[in-house]
């Protein structure tokens, strides 16, 4: 194995647990991902294959595979176990903003600058459809909890509904007037929220694709949205340094959140749904109790603005991603920074 400090070249703009937590993936604008051991910080495995910056990794849901995109317009598939390439998915003519597999691991979608999504076979590797309708870039991809439907998100102000058996749009859910940044399912399927640089959030009914609410309380754009592993609540972080705590049943504002100084990134709620973590502008990460809406920690020591954070499956670990080209792995319990990944000579995007 190869230590930690001889790493990326150029900056990571995604990172992603393996589903058991053992194995941390990081895709940097040098071109290549790389395989880290959670426990030594140990890189495993460098993959090389793409002919541009990375732009997101993802793992199947059952770890043996990895997705990666790129500004090569392509997506690699990677064996886990071997740390080998399975395959290149060629189809795309600009940059792949995300990609995420469905929750049965068969299917792989992506949302492309091109303005399509495609869905991949994952077994053969094959292009199942070119999802044609919107009119600009496809930042965001979700699938429903079960597998049925995709949720995608663009520059062109909509929210786009596609039925992943016969791949046709359902719907075209409008009413933003900027870009969608971020869409997110409820756990149960039944709800998605959307994220919006018009300042609000709103809550669509998936069965009728009527928009249930508008939440408007943001006073800039939202970059996040997240619900609560039980559905009940919905996290949103704007670039107005707020952090705002919805009730999902009764569509309110319960709690804002408004210790950060400056523009929120990110919003993650933990496995157990008891804690949120933000990251900020402001070079920290907060470790907010849900219950009662107060700060538990603040997490110091990225020297720039904090771009992302992810909660590690189990709960215990939490990464935070900077544009100060560092990951930093915390200690929930504690909240003191286990391990810092100085390996990077570019920003950190998860």
């Amino acid at each position: 194995m190869q230590d930690l400090r001889v790493g990326h070249s150029s900056g990571v703009r995604s990172v992603n647990f393996s589903p058991d937590g053992k194995i941390l993936a990081s895709g940097s604008l040098d071109f290549s991902v790389r395989l880290w051991d959670v426990a030594s910080s140990k890189c495993l495995k460098v993959l090389h294959g793409h002919a541009s910056g990375v732009c997101s990794v993802s793992f199947s849901p059952n770890g043996r595979l990895l997705a990666s995109s790129s500004f090569d317009s392509s997506i690699r598939l990677w064996d886990v176990r071997d740390s080998q390439w399975l395959d290149a998915l060629h189809g795309h003519t600009s940059w792949i903003w995300s990609v995420s597999f469905s929750s049965d691991g068969r299917t792989l979608a992506s949302g492309s600058n091109d303005q399509t999504v495609r869905l991949w076979d994952v077994a053969s590797s094959k292009c199942l459809k070119v999802l044609h309708g919107h009119s600009s870039g496809v930042r965001s991809v979700n699938f429903s909890p079960d597998g049925a439907l995709l949720a995608s998100g663009s520059n062109d102000f909509s929210v786009r509904l596609w039925d992943i058996g016969d791949h046709q749009c359902l719907e075209t859910l409008c009413g933003h007037m900027g870009w969608v940044r971020s869409v997110s399912f409820s756990p149960d399927g039944r709800s998605l929220a959307s994220g919006s640089n018009d300042l609000s959030v709103r809550l669509w009914d998936v069965a009728s694709s009527k928009c249930l609410k508008v939440l408007h309380g943001h006073s800039s754009g939202v970059r996040s949205v997240n619900f609560s592993p039980d559905g009940a609540l919905l996290a949103s972080g704007g670039f107005d340094s707020l952090v705002r705590l919805w009730d999902v049943d009764n569509e309110q504002c319960l709690k804002t959140l408004s210790a950060h100084t400056s523009w929120i990134w990110a919003v993650s709620f933990s496995p157990d749904g008891r804690m949120l973590a933000s990251s900020s502008d402001d070079k920290t990460v907060r470790l907010w109790d849900v219950a009662s809406a107060k700060c538990r920690k603040v997490l110091s020591g990225h020297t720039s603005g904090v771009r992302s954070v992810s909660f590690s499956p189990n709960g215990a670990l939490l990464a935070s991603g900077g544009f100060d080209s560092l990951v930093r792995l915390w200690d929930l319990d504690n909240g003191q920074c286990l391990k810092t990944l100085p390996a990077h000579t570019g920003w950190v995007w998860f």
